[in-house]
């Protein structure tokens, strides 16, 4: 038997449920409600409102990148040095939040973060004022970090992981400091996992809803959010797909970026 038939049940899966829906969502996004032809659907990305909620989403994506990343490198240098193995129980703590439910992970911190919510709680009991966190900017950036953390720890984890350290010694051995090695060496190798690390963090924090709608209320209303009140509040198929279709150019932006840097998938996760 042809070996190529063992990826059959792949095609038959990727024909189903990758290309079929994107079809749809490039027919609706190109189409009226009388199935004419219309660009309308992407221009509407241009109006006050959606370039407003874009904006919204890029800016809170980036900052929630930037912390990701100030997180991610020092502790994947971390576990780097202390020899820990990919099966340790250190890395299986950074892999543990993603085995647990998304949406039960932003609702923990809705609870954490209402205005009767523990850390309030805390506050009262230390006889401090209380905050308002929920339904703030603030408290979508956190749960985006909280959320998309390990997709930027293990790139990271795995590029520096592959450094030789015969490279590292060497250059401490020819008078090299520890900030110049860093900046010498670590830090250029580590690139693609840097790279990889932002696209995998950025692209999703750029189309969520969820962590809006928990985190947000409905005072703030990110790209994400638009497009999923056209699909399922105004029922706007059409709509709705001509700004997801707008939203992917982001997307492919990154992901050519990430290619360009990461050639050999050095920066994959493990």
């Amino acid at each position: 038997m042809n070996k190529k038939w063992l990826s059959a049940p792949y095609l038959v899966w990727a024909v189903a449920f990758i290309i079929l829906p994107l079809l749809m969502v490039v027919y609706y996004g190109l189409t009226d409600k009388t199935g004419a032809f219309t660009l309308e659907n992407f221009l509407a990305m241009g109006s006050p409102e959606h370039l407003k909620a874009l904006g919204l989403s890029i800016l809170l994506s980036l900052i929630s990148t930037i912390i990701c990343l100030l997180l991610a490198y020092p502790l994947a240098m971390i576990l780097v040095a202390s020899n820990t193995s990919k099966t340790s129980f250190v890395v299986l703590l950074v892999i543990l939040p993603m085995w647990m439910n998304f949406l039960l992970r932003t609702m923990a911190w809705q609870t954490l973060l209402e205005k009767n919510g523990v850390i309030n709680g805390i506050l009262t009991f230390l006889h401090l004022p209380n905050h308002s966190l929920i339904n703030t900017p603030g408290a979508i950036v956190l749960g985006m970090v909280y959320n998309f953390l390990p997709f930027m720890v293990l790139p990271i984890y795995n590029v520096l992981a592959k450094i030789d350290k015969n490279v590292i010694n060497a250059a401490r051995d020819l008078g090299a400091n520890g900030i110049q090695t860093f900046c010498k060496i670590t830090l250029p190798l580590s690139i693609p996992g840097i790279v990889s690390g932002i696209t995998m963090v950025f692209v999703p924090a750029l189309t969520t809803f969820v962590i809006s709608n928990l985190l947000g209320g409905s005072k703030i209303l990110l790209i994400g959010n638009v497009i999923e009140q056209e699909f399922t509040t105004a029922s706007n198929w059409h709509l709705g797909s001509g700004l997801s279709l707008m939203l992917m150019v982001f997307i492919i932006i990154s992901m050519v970026i990430s290619s360009l840097f990461d050639k050999d998938g050095e920066g994959s996760a493990i």
